[in-house]
């Protein structure tokens, strides 16, 4: 008893066109999509027209599939047995592959999407302004509008004169991005000093003048190395810089995870949207600013009894990425982190006195 002849849409793992194709068997639908999609030992022919002739509903006598060929499932990439294609539902969007070729669901149409991204990616552009303009549902315009601000952008260009647009809003004094993206960086390690400073306040009054001493130590530190600003300057050398040499910059992920989750990245190199957008990201103390490190600097100044203190341990916790992550608003956790300073690093170690009998 022959098998109930069912309708499948098919495609090619090369084209994202679809065609209706019915068979009772494995071996009949794979008959008929080598001969539709001119599927041949040496590659894959030109394709059916947009309009493919007329095909009988019974292939010739003889004629067998390409060895080689397969048929797998669009959404995975499974591939198919007889028994599979047995319990397969009528309309199921299968692939054809040819020798050598291979397909990983719809991961494979991800990819050829972001080929077309690098290879033609002012073609991409426009074509999704001209879909923008039409589009009336919210979904679709966000996706359109995210995927023109990804591709729309002048990553290369450093200049003022080579992508004015990225510099509209900021002071004349800036020539080109690297030394804006510097200075966006030093004025947020100059906040934290001055966060250091007023902490003063709350110093006990026997300790300010030591607090104080440490203050004016941590600024010359800062002073020396530019305020860390190497972080955000695409120009630095790798090991001193957060992005990339084009700029690329990726969440480092809660405090309390290694990576982050979202894989959340941003070139605020590329454009003045991403520019602003970038300001949004925070530079996250691991141990806590406020409520860790400088209640327990003052604290060590307070209690030192003779000891000195560690300054350039509690430098660190403050001002570099020994205890910094540069992390995507979502991923900025504003809960009490519950870490504390190292005990055994806020003083320096005394040096033994060795008597010689």
């Amino acid at each position: 008893m022959s098998e109930a002849v069912r309708p499948f849409r098919l495609r090619g793992c090369g084209s994202p066109q679809k065609f209706g194709v019915a068979a009772g068997s494995l071996r009949g639908l794979l008959r008929k999509g080598c001969r539709l999609l001119q599927v041949r030992a040496g590659g894959r022919g030109a394709g059916p027209r947009a309009r493919p002739p007329v095909r009988p509903s019974h292939p010739p006598g003889g004629q067998v599939p390409l060895p080689g060929s397969r048929l797998c499932l669009y959404e995975d990439g499974t591939e198919l047995t007889e028994s599979y294609f047995r319990a397969l539902p009528p309309q199921t969007e299968l692939v054809l592959l040819g020798p050598g070729e291979t397909w990983r669901g719809c991961a494979s149409d991800i990819e050829r999407f972001l080929a077309a991204f690098c290879d033609q990616g002012d073609a991409v552009v426009e074509a999704a302004r001209k879909l923008l303009s039409d589009e009336r549902a919210p979904r679709r315009q966000k996706l359109l509008a995210d995927l023109i601000h990804n591709l729309h952008g002048n990553i290369p260009a450093e200049d003022k004169k080579d992508d004015e647009k990225w510099f509209e809003g900021l002071e004349s004094r800036f020539k080109n991005k690297s030394s804006y993206m510097r200075y966006s960086c030093e004025s947020r390690i100059r906040s934290y000093m001055k966060e250091v400073s007023s902490f003063i306040s709350n110093v006990h009054p026997t300790a300010r003048d030591a607090y104080k001493g440490i203050i004016d130590l941590m600024s010359d530190k800062l002073r020396s190395v530019k305020y860390n600003g190497c972080y955000f300057d695409r120009r630095e050398e790798a090991t001193a810089r957060l992005c990339t040499a084009e700029g690329w910059f990726s969440c480092q992920g809660p405090f309390d995870r290694d990576d982050c989750p979202c894989k959340h990245s941003i070139n605020p190199y590329s454009n003045r949207e991403s520019r602003i957008l970038f300001s949004t990201w925070n530079l996250d103390h691991i141990i806590e600013k406020k409520r860790a490190v400088v209640p327990e600097l003052a604290e060590a100044v307070k209690t030192r009894d003779g000891r000195e203190v560690n300054w350039e341990y509690f430098y660190q916790l403050l001002f570099t990425v020994d205890n910094l992550k540069l992390v995507h608003i979502a991923c900025h956790k504003k809960t009490n982190h519950n870490l504390s300073c190292d005990k055994a690093k806020i003083y320096r170690k005394r040096k033994q006195n060795h008597k010689i009998s």
